[in-house]
């Protein structure tokens, strides 16, 4: 154990996320005298098997979400537990941290207070040592960045609007690097805008930066992204590809799917799966996120055998980062690539072998931000540090979501020669 890693102190915030909720920020001190923080995320559209983030349920404060109660379990008994810990025994942190907790989902002390410290030591270690967090992490073989997903309309949960899906996604799978990829996705995100305002629709933008505007129907959301990407003088599924999140798990229903909002009807499962058929036919969509309920294994089975030679099949809901869940989803041939989002499971350990886990079945992983951010550019250093080809971080939009694309920029700037940047739908491509 180095003594300058050692644990001397914690303490917790209760700062505002993006969309003006509490959450965590978590601050550790070394004996060293170095120093880190960390802001923890989260989601509006969640998993029911996700870790559960500790609030406080005071209607008094914030409708009930406050998090003094999770500051208070940092500041206190993580503290008093962690104190002298070797924040570099990243492992072993996490391992105490998680037993700790001792409940089943890290309700007890709840998983942003969890999160929070495990991030914090990270980064705190990385500076203690003098790398970047992505070496720190990846090593020296981390010299990959990721295609970034940026989600640039939103429907279902994240809209009020006549859109189903969550989330339509573009991609610029021409890109030969980062910085060519994000001037792509600015360039189109742009056009969208220009379009909209052409055709007078709204164009404020959601919690993750994405337009919201009363489409007539799904595809017409579809259409509108290929009618920008064209507008800019890049060609559809050759330069720019699209992805969705439907987040079906929002328009489940007793009877099948409901996708009332765009007056598409009640829909069964191979109905649905029949939709996306046809919309892969007709669109570049290289990638299809949570197209059925959490519940739901036999579409997300469905889906895999009829389309994950054409498209990628993403497990999110499905899987909450959860090596429990990506082992069986794994077994069952239910999707070809993992979501993975930190504070789902609660820790950068758990993180890492749900990650481990995807890469040793083949699978392709995306890690993501939550529609609640901070500025807190964490996932940016981990995308690169894991290798994972892929991130979703928002729209080209946002300060809380430029953060990240911003230091992955930076990343490619320190890297020099070294980085690489490859397209993970190279498969999928249109010609």
């Amino acid at each position: 154990m180095r003594p300058d890693t050692k644990i001397r102190a914690l303490e917790a915030l209760e700062i505002l996320d993006s969309r003006g909720r509490p959450t965590l920020e978590v601050r550790i001190t070394l004996e060293g005298g170095v120093s880190a923080t960390a802001g923890v995320p989260s989601g509006a559209s969640t998993g029911v098997n996700e870790a559960v983030e500790r609030r406080d349920n005071d209607p008094a404060r914030y409708g009930g979400k406050g998090v003094l109660m999770a500051a208070e379990a940092v500041r206190g008994e993580i503290a008093g537990a962690l104190r002298g810990w070797d924040a570099a025994d990243q492992q072993g942190l996490d391992r105490a941290l998680v037993e700790l907790d001792g409940s089943p989902n890290k309700s007890r002390l709840g998983a942003n207070a969890l999160l929070g410290v495990s991030m914090a030591a990270t980064r705190a270690a990385a500076r203690a040592t003098g790398r970047p967090l992505y070496a720190h992490l990846g090593g020296e073989a981390a010299t990959l960045l990721p295609m970034p997903c940026l989600n640039v309309l939103n429907g279902g949960q994240h809209a009020d609007s006549s859109l189903d899906v969550q989330e339509f996604m573009l991609v610029p799978v021409g890109a030969s690097s980062l910085a060519e990829a994000m001037r792509v996705a600015a360039e189109t995100y742009a056009a969208i805008r220009e379009i909209l305002h052409e055709r007078g629709l709204a164009t404020a933008v959601g919690d993750e930066g994405g337009f919201a505007p009363n489409l007539p129907d799904n595809e017409a959301a579809l259409a509108l992204i290929v009618e920008a990407t064209e507008r800019v003088g890049y060609r559809p599924g050759f330069d720019v590809a699209i992805a969705l999140d439907p987040a079906a798990s929002s328009f489940a229903a007793a009877d099948g799917y409901d996708l009332s909002r765009s007056r598409t009807g009640v829909l069964n499962r191979a109905q649905l799966l029949e939709l996306y058929g046809r919309w892969v036919e007709r669109w570049p969509i290289v990638s299809i996120e949570d197209g059925f309920g959490e519940e739901d294994w036999a579409g997300f089975v469905a889906q895999t055998a009829a389309q994950g030679e054409r498209i990628q099949v993403v497990g999110d809901d499905l899987l909450v980062t959860n090596p429990r869940f990506i082992t069986k989803a794994i077994g069952e041939r239910a999707c070809t690539a993992a979501l993975i989002k930190l504070n789902q499971i609660g820790t950068v350990s758990e993180t890492v072998e749900a990650i481990t886990l995807c890469r040793q079945a083949g699978w392709a992983t995306m890690v993501s931000h939550r529609s609640g951010e901070t500025t807190d550019t964490f996932i940016a250093d981990f995308a690169v540090a894991m290798g994972s080809g892929q991130i979703k971080a928002g729209a080209p939009c946002r300060g809380e979501r430029l953060a990240k694309y911003n230091r992955l920029l930076a990343i490619e700037a320190e890297l020099g020669a070294r980085a690489r940047f490859e397209n993970p739908f190279a498969r999928y491509r249109r010609t």
